[in-house]
């Protein structure tokens, strides 16, 4: 099975389910804070592909609710040093396999790339309220 890298919000109830699934389906996860990595562009710009900008982006961040954040106003620079300065803007999780990197959790993609086991519980991309205080 797969050691997945795996960026988290801490304390993010839907990241906790989605490492449980990857868990259960028999994989490694290497757990790592989203919010503590030292990223640089050339670190963070692998993990969303020829994925367009606005996909890049954490929907449920307070600055993008707010209006403060247009993703669909941003080059490809600039929304990487938004992320870089509040990588709370960044669309989680982050996960990594050797090389190949992957922002987001869509159940029938990871199941497509690594494999996943049905387990009758609805894991999908958003957060839920999280273990802590779940703000974005």
């Amino acid at each position: 099975m797969a050691h997945v890298i795996f960026y988290e919000k801490p304390g993010c109830a839907g990241n906790a389910r989605q490492k449980s699934l990857l868990r259960a389906s028999g994989h490694e996860v290497e757990a790592r804070s989203l919010v503590s990595e030292p990223w640089t562009a050339s670190s963070l710009r692998p993990y969303f592909g020829a994925t367009p900008v606005p996909e890049w982006f954490n929907a449920a961040s307070p600055r993008i609710k707010s209006g403060e954040v247009d993703p669909e106003k941003v080059t490809p620079q600039e929304a990487l040093v938004m992320m870089i300065l509040d990588p709370l803007l960044i669309r989680r999780p982050l996960m990594r396999i050797g090389d190949h990197c992957e922002a987001g959790f869509d159940p029938k993609a990871v199941d497509r790339w690594i494999g996943l086991k049905e387990t009758g519980e609805t894991v999908n991309e958003g957060c839920l309220l999280s273990v802590a205080d779940d703000a974005a």
